[in-house]
């Protein structure tokens, strides 16, 4: 398939404004792309695909993960903001026919990072943080982060987002403190 049929496909999932952040995720990640000199199709392509499932209903979802033989853990089971990383990737693949399994990864752990992540993970993961119609406080920070350093942007965001969860009291995937840790330990900033 072309990118613009999968674009098509994307845009038909979901809705405009979620359609939006697809395309300013993609066009952030061929920034970052080329910027860290990873391959700006590919990142493209993980950007407009990586919310495919975003705006898909819950018992759909689980349908696409229960037919790709992923099973939850009672932690994901409780979380179904985190499904769509995983119904994502594996509808990606089922039924698009992905088997680039980089731009597969990027899909799954853009909302939680993991330790050891590829180039095109990170840059998805911060394109995801970064795309242009964001606008929380910090952003401005944030998207400058990015320019310096891909792991640098990760701390930042997941600092903030850990300290987020934990005050709201809500539950934390273990990947995104296993990729945490990994920033912290092998990176200096």
């Amino acid at each position: 398939m072309t990118f613009k049929e999968y674009r098509k496909i994307v845009k038909s999932r979901m809705g405009e404004k979620r359609f939006s952040h697809s395309e300013n995720v993609s066009k952030e990640a061929i920034k970052l792309a080329k910027l860290y000199g990873a391959d700006p199709e590919k990142a493209e392509l993980a950007g407009i695909l990586h919310d495919i499932t975003k705006e898909t209903p819950h018992e759909e979802q689980l349908q696409i993960m229960e037919k790709n033989g992923i099973i939850l853990s009672k932690l994901q089971l409780s979380s179904p903001k985190l499904w769509h990383s995983l119904s994502g990737a594996a509808y990606i693949e089922s039924e698009l026919g992905i088997t680039d399994q980089d731009i597969i990864n990027a899909v799954r752990y853009h909302t939680s990072g993991r330790a050891g992540m590829s180039i095109l993970e990170k840059i998805i993961f911060v394109a995801d943080f970064t795309s242009e119609e964001r606008d929380y406080d910090d952003v401005d920070v944030m998207r400058k982060k990015s320019r310096k350093s891909l792991e640098e942007a990760m701390h930042y965001g997941l600092s903030f987002t850990l300290s987020d969860l934990i005050k709201r009291e809500r539950i934390i995937d273990p990947n995104a403190i296993d990729c945490y840790n990994d920033i912290t330990i092998n990176y200096t900033f």
